[in-house]
């Protein structure tokens, strides 16, 4: 048994988990809101009144020695019996102006109930602002009425007061009559007043039915036995309903709201919810090692952010200080030069005044030039006044075109300061990078995962970036459907994560075929990391990609079918040959088919690819076939309709049904923007949502908007074929083809059209570093057998 002192010790600590967030004391008489926060009575009362509610009624205070009667004696022959209180939560108003929340569903109608007329209009609902939530918490139409009393939390606070001597004020009797009021002895929880032993056995004799009350140790708030039901008076609260997370009675078990809801009887819900608890707090008291070492890693990184802000203060006082000497500095340079151009303007000025001054009549150069003009001995005469003469005529000239040695107005040597008054204010502390765009067009899943993101325009820059990837339905941390063992099973499919790429995309290999991926990034720089971008999911190829080219051995057609020179890309024009063959054609269309094979042929296993058709061709089909056969069809000179096999001679003998071979050949036709998906494929018999939501039908099939890009796999052992939209990986169609031989993928244009075969991201970026994997990955299978 643990000391004393131990137990009032460990009691002392609960103290905080007993506050009202309201009020921060103990909690008194505590009610539980529909977010699970307990707060008293009276202070949800008064945050009520305060955010423009009408004050609701509440119930008396609890009995107490101040509030005892004295006018009664426990000696008077006949004693009225202590009367029942009402419960504490009765008669509170309903609902202020607020409306309904989605998060707290509410019965359909609205229903009639007594002191509510039929015409009114909807009731209003009363909100609550919960200081730990952050948020307004719908209390419905009822207000504080449907909010159940928390007496688990009142009798540990009960224990705890006691425990710790905040209790220890004596509690009396209330039916003694003063003087001789005597301190209580017992409670009763049925009469809810405490008692002296004397006026307990006076109110409770034997043989009568109060002498099988409850009784229990005087308290001052005596609480009700057993919760009830708010809405339905008297019934007690025996089921739980898992989806409403609600207690019910029998009466509101049957409401329509609560109809297909997971709902167990009380007792049920208790033993879960106590192993459950008790579980998950063996877990952390069998991890009190972690608790500690965090808590001092906690202790250790409060006194290392003290120390790191006296020195990031010292920097940014250096900061500052660097920045008042550079503009100092540039205010001496500055004021220097302006000082310079005001002397030199000055001078100039000055020179011209005191050449105005010399045009005066009596001086300078006139007096000087009155004096010349004495001279009589003419060659002296010519020989000196010919600067005269100069002189005067640019005297003239500067009289008749006066203009100013010097600009005055200093208007150059005006600073603008408003881009550094701008930086100036915006000047701050580094920002982490903002969360980074994923772009959803450019990143796929092919023989690799390929991602690809940018940041926001108004981001602070990223030195490099982390990218984290998963496969779906594996939860990070551990946090598994298996509970706390499953976790630890599944912690390694957590998070896996590439550190420090660098530029704004990144390759993933060794991953497992057929998988849903996700994927994020965040940014970082001096300042840390920043956001996680939001996730994408990228689904991986069913099989392994298959890498070929198109093979131009095949005797193409000059001049309507040309190849790429890398052979990845091929694009059909109509030729001379068709318009020569057009000119003798003048009632029907005369079309010509043009084939097209990869230059792999496949002879067993699962094979994947996929290629883009430009939305204007006019017929493209995409599609495997048997060598032998594709050989056979390019070798004819006679035009086709279409290579798909029809084993039909046109004669109704039935021979033909009877052949269960499959088809040399199977291809999908798409063309001016549509793709064309035949009605007798199994997808279409089970009525797959992509072939029959928008698609336009028709005897023969369906007609859908051409996918970006059109995923092929072969499975040569089952002789099937399924066409994906390559960009989500959803299944379009599927058919099957004869592969007793070797199979080849096959092209066919008809008329114009162009066609891309999807490149490998590992050829796309041969040229990238590769970057540092943090994590191991588990044994994963390749995707890319080319």
């Amino acid at each position: 048994m643990a000391p004393r002192f131990q137990v009032k010790s460990n009691m002392k600590s609960l103290e905080h988990e007993l506050h009202c967030p309201v009020c921060k004391e103990i909690v008194k008489q505590p009610v539980v809101l529909p977010c699970l926060h307990s707060v008293c009575l009276l202070c949800a009362s008064e945050v009520l009144v305060a955010n423009g509610y009408p004050p609701p009624e509440l119930p008396p205070e609890p009995n107490s020695p101040a509030s005892t009667p004295n006018t009664r004696s426990p000696r008077q022959a006949r004693r009225p019996t202590p009367k029942n209180e009402q419960r504490p939560i009765d008669r509170v108003l309903r609902s202020g102006p607020h409306p309904p929340s989605p998060s707290m569903p509410r019965s359909p109608g609205y229903g009639t109930y007594p002191g509510r007329r039929r015409k009114e209009g909807p009731p209003l609902v009363m909100m609550f602002p919960c200081i730990p939530c952050g948020r307004d918490v719908e209390l419905g139409e009822k207000g504080l009425t449907d909010c159940l009393r928390n007496l688990t939390l009142e009798r540990i606070v009960e224990r705890y007061r006691h425990t710790v001597s905040l209790g220890s004020v004596a509690v009396m009797c209330q039916f003694c009559k003063p003087p001789q009021t005597l301190e209580a002895t017992k409670g009763c929880a049925d009469c809810r007043s405490n008692f002296c032993n004397e006026c307990f056995k006076l109110y409770h004799p034997w043989g009568t039915p109060r002498a099988q009350h409850e009784h229990i140790q005087p308290t001052l708030n005596f609480r009700p036995k057993v919760l009830t039901c708010p809405e339905h008076d008297q019934e007690k609260l025996q089921f739980y309903c898992r989806s409403c997370q609600r207690l019910l009675c029998p009466l509101c078990k049957l409401r329509r709201i609560h109809t297909g809801h997971k709902i167990l009887p009380v007792a049920q819900a208790y033993q879960a919810l106590k192993e459950k608890i008790t579980k998950e707090m063996n877990y952390i008291l069998s991890n009190q090692d972690t608790v500690l070492a965090q808590i001092t890693q906690l202790e250790s990184s409060i006194t290392q952010t003290e120390v790191n802000s006296v020195s990031a203060r010292e920097q940014l006082a250096q900061s500052i200080r660097d920045l008042t000497a550079a503009l100092a500095e540039r205010h001496a340079s500055l004021t220097q030069a302006l000082e310079g151009a005001r002397q030199k303007r000055g001078e100039a000025l000055a020179a011209q005044v005191a050449e105005r001054r010399g045009l005066l009549e009596h001086a300078g150069l006139m007096a000087f030039t009155q004096e010349l003009l004495k001279e009589t001995d003419q060659p002296c005469f010519v020989q000196a006044s010919r600067q005269t003469h100069n002189r005067l005529s640019k005297a003239i000239e500067n009289l008749q075109h006066f203009t100013l040695a010097a600009d005055p107005s200093f208007r150059h040597f005006q600073l603008d300061v408003s881009k550094e008054l701008k930086l100036l204010t915006e000047l701050n502390f580094i920002q982490v990078p903002l969360a980074p765009v994923i772009d959803t067009q450019r990143s796929l899943a092919y023989d690799q995962l390929f991602l690809c993101w940018r940041l926001p325009p108004e981001s602070a820059p990223s030195w490099h970036f982390s990218v984290e990837y998963r496969r779906r339905g594996v939860v990070p941390g551990g946090a598994s459907r298996g509970g706390i063992r499953g976790g630890l099973a599944a912690a390694r499919w957590g998070w896996q994560r590439l550190d420090e790429v660098s530029g704004s995309s990144a390759v993933i290999d060794r991953l497992e075929m057929d998988s849903v991926y996700v994927l994020r990034v965040r940014g970082c720089n001096k300042a840390g990391y920043g956001e996680y971008s939001e996730e994408v999911y990228l689904h991986t190829p069913p099989a392994p990609v298959l890498n070929f080219y198109l093979d131009s051995r095949w005797g193409l057609h000059a001049d309507r079918l040309v190849v790429s020179k890398e052979q990845r890309c091929a694009r059909s024009v109509p030729g001379l040959s068709l318009l020569q063959a057009a000119d003798h054609a003048l009632t029907s269309c005369h079309l010509t088919s043009d084939l097209l094979v990869g230059d792999v042929a496949i002879t067993q296993g699962r094979h994947y690819w996929a290629c883009s058709v430009e939305p204007g061709s006019y017929l493209v089909k995409v599609g495997v076939g048997l060598e032998s056969k594709l050989q056979e069809w390019f070798h004819l000179p006679q035009d086709m309709a279409s290579p798909r096999y029809d084993p039909d001679s046109g004669h109704d003998s039935g021979a033909e049904d009877a052949l269960d071979s499959a088809p040399p050949f199977c291809f999908l036709t798409m063309g001016m923007g549509k793709i064309y998906l035949p009605q007798h494929s199994y997808h279409h018999q089970q009525r797959d949502p992509i072939t029959n939501s928008n698609g336009h039908s028709s005897p023969a099939g369906l007609t859908y908007p051409l996918p970006p890009r059109l995923g092929v796999c072969l499975d040569f052992e089952k002789g099937r074929v399924t066409f994906y939209d390559a960009h989500s990986l959803r299944p379009l169609w599927e058919g099957h083809v004869d592969c007793s031989g070797p199979v080849c993928p096959a092209f066919c244009f008809i008329g114009g059209g162009a066609l891309q075969l999807q490149e490998l991201v590992a050829n796309r970026n041969a040229d990238q570093t590769p970057v540092r994997r943090v994590t191991i990955q588990p044994r994963v299978s390749n995707l890319n057998n080319g």
